[in-house]
């Protein structure tokens, strides 16, 4: 796939794709979250995709990447609890508001503008910074990823971004947390990677194929 640009129809399958990944793999971050944390973030994921595909689906017609990815903004934004919700609601809602001053959709511009945007925005509402342990770690490598990937085709960033938020992911298994129910825990959570970083590597994977496990993405061997 060498497309300029994802479209409307290729948003949508990414968001779907997406969900699917969620889905298969809930029981692992579910697993995970109960080592570092309360236990529900895959629950809370899996209703967050569940909630922006409902969304999509009541559209009934065709809607541009915008207003796709401002869906899933919203279903995350008013609808889910928790912590994550918010936070990947705002992700989703810089990359809507990127795609929507592209004028064509999502383009390595806009896909770069837009992580980057959704990571200042996290990062002052949840005021997590690299290394912390959060999905910072993740999704600020799959930003500079997309900022270094200017002028190449839109898959060929989002691959760059999913290979750079993977490798954030398997380097907070490494950190001490700072942030959230996991810095309570101290050295008893060191080796065990961040759920919300795993959430974030998921979707941008997501954007080529369906995830169908973690544990390859996980492994430092």
């Amino acid at each position: 796939m060498t497309t300029a640009v994802f479209d409307s129809t290729r948003t949508r399958d990414w968001t779907r794709r997406f969900a699917a990944s969620v889905y298969a793999t809930e029981a692992e971050l579910t697993a995970l979250d109960q080592q570092v944390g309360d236990g529900d973030f895959g629950t809370n994921l899996a209703a967050g995709v569940r909630a922006a595909v409902l969304r999509l689906d009541r559209t009934g017609g065709p809607a541009g990447s915008a207003e796709t990815l401002g869906a899933v903004a919203t279903a995350f934004l008013d609808e889910i609890g928790g912590t994550s919700g918010p936070l990947f609601g705002l992700l989703f809602q810089a990359l809507s508001r990127a795609a929507a001053d592209s004028d064509v959709g999502l383009t390595t511009g806009a896909l770069a503008e837009g992580t980057a945007e959704g990571l200042a925005a996290i990062r002052r509402v949840g005021g997590a910074a690299p290394g912390d342990k959060t999905l910072v770690d993740a999704l600020a490598p799959a930003a500079a990823a997309l900022r270094a990937a200017q002028g190449t085709p839109v898959a060929a960033a989002l691959a760059a971004a999913a290979d750079g938020a993977w490798q954030g992911v398997r380097d907070t298994a490494c950190l001490t947390a700072r942030r959230g129910r996991a810095s309570y825990l101290g050295e008893r959570v060191t080796g065990i990677p961040d759920p919300g970083a795993v959430g974030v590597a998921l979707f941008f994977a997501s954007a080529a194929e369906t995830v169908h496990t973690l544990a390859p993405h996980l492994s430092t061997g």
